[in-house]
């Protein structure tokens, strides 16, 4: 596919980048800009602009290069990873894991024994992108770095994709003297699923750090440890405003119904984030109670708490929920708006969808990812029209930065990826209402929206809201949404 770079506003007076006239600052301006939009670059002008002679550009494009994961530049970021400027080097290392191409993984090993922490933290982080557990026997010697960072760093990488015996290391980790550390060994050891682990991270729970505090929480409750219940309970009261939400979510996914009533008080806790926390307790915990609390909360003066109730009974509700969740879609928030879409979709509330398809033309993109998602779950043939026309103006990836929905109001502040799973969500739900079989249109639009994407890109995991992103929920590619919503087109469309 033929690549183009967008050129700023004339009347700005902006060059492109690469041009030898014109100030630094602006070309910076445009690179920067130029991610951040999501544009398609010619990876010839990257792998120019990494040779540059003023640092900042090279730095600045390495930085885009991995925000768009341009694999096309992969051989000249590989090469500045020998740049004589240590934020070159890190940033051409973060770049090479966002492309996550397994060939680069002697050349980031090879950066580990950098003079620079920051880098040798940054290839560290990039080795863990690439997945490749044969990283590890590079990575184990790093665990004792002298640096802090560096520490972090490598224990999150042993942790997730080493072996029993290199567990053992992180167990060692949780005795580090660096609260950071000890709480990467407790994350990492709560993402291995393996219970064996939760003895040694209930004593966590007194650590006087709170962020460690945090990370034992959050670790017991993915291990669903029953044995934690009591320590989580008999701290629960008593502890930071802060960690306390990471006790209510640790209690909700460990399902034990005896925490209701504490997590119930904590519905009524004066802070937002506790209250919004103590929601999704319950809504995860599924008690006889639960439904109740979570429908009077729905009136919250928060957004973040309205936000979470009308989602949560997605969970707990039931029919009876219909009028309560549309009256969440005149909300002047997005984020109960959003919430209560979703809720309606999981619920099949059918006789919300036409209500739904005219938030298709929401500004906020979390409510049209929601909406396109429930639409295809309520099966509305209705909306088949305006889905076709959404996906004609969709990318197929955006790969710029997560952005803020929305922050403050008491509630936590929430990043949003909506625009980078809109496209890949339209050929679900294209798929789920018949696709190139229910419509003609739909049909010229999921042709044109096949021809947009390269080869490369079918097999990658398919970007998809929340409630098809779970771990219960089998990962699903590009190659088979498409072949999905156009059965009939493979052999036209060289699937």
């Amino acid at each position: 596919m033929a690549t183009r770079v967008r050129r700023a506003h004339p009347g700005r007076g902006a060059v492109l980048p690469g041009a030898r006239t014109g100030e630094i600052e602006e070309r910076l301006a445009l690179i920067r800009r130029l991610a951040e939009e999501g544009a398609a670059v010619d990876p010839e002008l990257l792998v120019r602009l990494l040779s540059d002679p003023e640092p900042r550009i090279r730095q600045a494009s390495a930085w885009v290069a991995g925000a768009l994961r341009e694999g096309r530049a992969r051989s000249a970021l590989e090469a500045a990873l020998g740049d004589p400027d240590p934020v070159v080097r890190g940033y051409a290392a973060l770049a090479l894991g966002e492309i996550a191409r397994p060939e680069s993984r002697t050349a980031l090993e090879a950066l580990l024994a950098d003079r620079e922490p920051e880098v040798r933290r940054r290839a560290i982080s990039a080795l863990a992108d690439l997945g490749d557990p044969a990283a590890v026997a590079s990575v184990r010697p790093l665990l004792a770095d002298p640096e802090d960072a560096v520490r972090t760093e490598a224990v999150h990488l042993v942790g997730r994709m080493g072996g029993v015996e290199d567990r053992e290391r992180v167990v060692d980790a949780l005795a580090d003297r660096n609260d950071r550390v000890r709480r990467a060994a407790a994350l990492a050891l709560g993402r291995t699923g393996d219970p064996r682990w939760a003895p040694v991270l209930r004593p966590l729970l007194d650590d006087p750090a709170r962020r460690v505090r945090v990370g034992a929480a959050v670790s017991l409750g993915r291990l669903k440890d029953r044995g934690g219940v009591e320590g989580l309970l008999n701290r629960l009261p008593f502890e930071d405003p802060w960690v306390r939400p990471s006790f209510l979510v640790a209690l909700g996914r460990i399902g034990d119904h005896t925490a209701e009533r504490a997590i119930v008080r904590c519905a009524e806790d004066p802070q937002g984030f506790v209250r919004v926390s103590a929601i999704h307790a319950l809504a995860e915990l599924r008690s006889p109670g639960s439904a109740g609390v979570l429908r009077a909360h729905l009136a919250d003066p928060l957004w973040s708490v309205r936000g979470a109730s009308a989602l949560g009974l997605g969970d707990v509700g039931d029919g009876s929920d219909l009028g309560r969740l549309l009256e969440r879609l005149e909300d002047l928030h997005a984020w109960p708006r959003r919430g209560a879409i979703y809720s309606l979709g999981r619920l099949g509330l059918a006789e919300a969808a036409p209500r739904i398809r005219e938030e298709l033309k929401h500004p906020e993109p979390e409510v049209r990812l929601a909406a396109i998602w429930a639409l295809g779950r309520l099966r509305d043939d209705g909306a088949v029209e305006s889905l076709s026309g959404l996906l004609r103006g969709a990318r197929p990836t955006t790969a710029g930065p997560t952005r803020s929905i929305a922050e403050g109001d008491g509630g936590p502040r929430i990043l949003s990826d909506a625009e980078d799973r809109i496209f890949d969500t339209l050929l679900q739900t294209l798929g789920r209402l018949g696709g190139a079989e229910a419509d003609r249109a739909a049909a010229r639009a999921l042709d044109e929206a096949r021809q947009r994407v390269p080869d490369e890109e079918l097999d990658r995991p398919a970007r998809l809201p929340p409630p098809e992103s779970g771990p219960e929920v089998p990962a699903v590619t590009l190659r088979q949404l498409f072949e999905l919503a156009l059965p009939a087109a493979d052999d036209e469309l060289g699937c």
